[in-house]
């Protein structure tokens, strides 16, 4: 891949993930178990818990993308080889850790993206800001691993050759 490819794949990434950090980092932010309790009646706590310790990784790991992808940009001259590993990064970290967390709070029914419906589905009923906020990022998540997804069998590829 060329770099001026790779050079404008970092920068619409280095935008969403600026995008989706300030989004979620103002939800949690601005939220509390308490807030989260409040809104639905008899919710889970345990389940509230771990929703928002989902969010957490969520956004360390976006925090993370997103300096990658700054330093890269900054960085004279471009370094594509960096870059192709910062993007397969934010793939697997980020893209991931949205569709499939690590505790399995919610997951992707992969047949909603057939039906034009919203692929996130949660174990349990979430409070509805908290539902609201990951279906508002979907698209956009969904957006970036079509463009990324190229890097998840390039990029392995390359690092078996090199060995």
């Amino acid at each position: 891949m060329g770099n001026s490819m790779v050079l404008n794949q970092t920068k619409q990434v280095e935008a969403f993930l600026q995008k989706a950090v300030q989004t979620i980092s103002n939800y949690l932010n601005e939220t509390t178990l308490t807030k989260l309790l409040a809104e639905q009646e008899g919710g889970d706590k345990a389940y509230y818990e771990l929703l928002l310790s989902n969010l957490r990784r969520l956004v360390v790991y976006c925090e993370e993308g997103l300096e990658a992808c700054r330093i890269i940009l900054n960085d004279e001259p471009f370094r594509k080889a960096a870059a192709e590993k910062t993007l397969y990064r934010v793939y697997h970290l980020c893209i991931a850790e949205y569709f499939t967390p690590k505790s399995d709070a919610w997951y992707e029914d992969s047949r909603s993206a057939y039906t034009g419906r919203n692929s996130i589905k949660f174990r349990q009923t979430p409070p509805p800001s908290l539902k609201a906020l990951l279906l508002s990022l979907e698209s956009e998540f969904q957006t970036i691993r079509e463009e990324l997804e190229f890097y998840e069998t390039d990029y392995r590829t390359k690092m078996i050759q090199s060995n």
